[in-house]
């Protein structure tokens, strides 16, 4: 609700073209880097305060959020109709059925198998699918407009909405999981890696509002953008323990570039696609749609990775014939916990057992695991390039070459 919201409000608060544009690149950047520093920020805050402190940042965060929107946030209503506005609940209600048994699904499958439970929680998300369809066709204010996946331009945006979620949450997730939990660095080491990504989610922000005016395919910048969180992608499932911290930087710096490049102009384009009609709605439609491929992302990737990395856990184990602690190391979390490692290598030595052994076995386990993770965000990447092929023709040059202009 809050990422839809916030688009959302860019078209209404800034309806001129040449301002819209230059907002949208700012919201774009700042969400981009909020979403990028977590890691750092968790990292930092984890080490030195603990880890419930990262959840205790969402107080201060959250209230500073309602006092700047009570503050400064206008009210702007719509006459589009007589009488109240009804919100669709019903659609609501479905899109929240549909993916959140989606989600349940993707998650307890590799656990649970594909018993009863599993049929039915997937019959459940298909029925709410279906139902979502037939409630939006009937509704008179939908929440899901059907009509605008008619657009050809805007169908395509939305699936590579999708897609960009996928990387860039897979990403953000799993790669400080691969820094502690398979190389073994601190917290606060692992956060500075990530900062780069950071950084150059702006940088390539910026260099997207220099290039807009200057190319004579906007679409191309997307390409750009999509190629090179392909290849960071290629070179973080090749890291190593013994890669130069130097050379896992470029990978974050060419991640935080294609990001960079990718956020903003999927929201710019779907409003030049979209029109004054459904501007508000499509600019959601972006954001929200980004948020569930990131959730299919995480999803995705972690029960991939959970599920590699207990097999060959069990599998090392069985090698050093101490299938008995399975139960510790199942968990990769166990190579994050400091405390929990300095239990078990205690309890290893007791009975004659190598824990730096079993621990590096644990670690290359899990690396092995996130660089085939990593594997489904290259082919998501190749995906989103070849579904480009698709986009129309959007002509943005008079627009960017003014918002430019007024800049200058």
């Amino acid at each position: 609700m809050l990422v839809g919201t916030a688009f959302a409000s860019v078209p209404d608060l800034f309806p001129e073209p040449h301002v819209r544009l230059r907002w949208q690149v700012i919201i774009s950047s700042a969400f981009g880097i909020a979403n990028a520093i977590g890691p750092s920020l968790g990292g930092f805050l984890t080490e030195y305060a603990g880890w419930r402190s990262v959840f205790y940042v969402n107080l201060p965060v959250g209230l500073l959020g309602i006092y700047f929107v009570a503050r400064h946030m206008p009210l702007i209503r719509h006459r589009m109709h007589e009488g109240p506005m009804k919100l669709d609940w019903a659609g609501a209600l479905l899109i929240a059925a549909s993916l959140g048994s989606l989600q349940l699904f993707v998650e307890l499958l590799p656990m649970q198998g594909l018993g009863i439970g599993m049929i039915l929680l997937a019959l459940l998300s298909i029925a709410a699918f279906i139902a979502l369809v037939v409630c939006e066709k009937r509704a008179i204010n939908p929440i899901l407009p059907l009509d605008m996946f008619r657009n050809r331009s805007l169908a395509t945006l939305f699936t590579l909405a999708v897609l960009m979620g996928f990387i860039m949450f897979a990403l953000i997730f799993y790669m400080p999981l691969l820094l502690q939990g398979g190389f073994g660095l601190a917290p606060n080491a692992a956060g500075l890696l990530m900062t780069p990504l950071v950084v150059c989610i702006t940088v390539g922000s910026i260099s997207n509002g220099r290039l807009l005016p200057r190319v004579p395919n906007p679409a191309w910048i997307l390409y750009a953008g999509f190629a090179l969180l392909g290849c960071s992608a290629i070179g973080i499932a090749t890291l190593r323990q013994s890669t130069p911290h130097g050379l896992m930087a470029c990978y974050m710096v060419g991640s935080g570039l294609g990001l960079g490049l990718v956020l903003p102009n999927l929201t710019i384009f779907a409003q030049e696609a979209a029109g004054r009609e459904h501007l508000g709605i499509a600019t959601a439609m972006i954001q929200s749609l980004r948020m569930v491929g990131g959730m299919l992302g995480t999803a995705l990737v972690g029960t991939l990775v959970n599920h590699l990395y207990a097999s060959r856990v069990r599998t090392a184990l069985e090698a050093a014939h101490a299938t008995q602690w399975f139960s510790q190391l199942h968990d990769p979390q166990i190579l994050i916990d400091r405390a929990a490692q300095t239990q078990l290598a205690s309890q290893l030595h007791t009975v004659g057992q190598d824990s730096a052994a079993l621990i590096e076995a644990a670690r290359a386990s899990l690396v092995s695991s996130i660089h085939l993770g990593q594997m489904l965000s290259i082919l998501v990447a190749i995906i989103a390039v070849l579904r480009m092929r698709r986009l129309p023709r959007l002509q943005l040059r008079r627009e960017v070459e003014d918002a430019s202009a007024s800049t200058e």
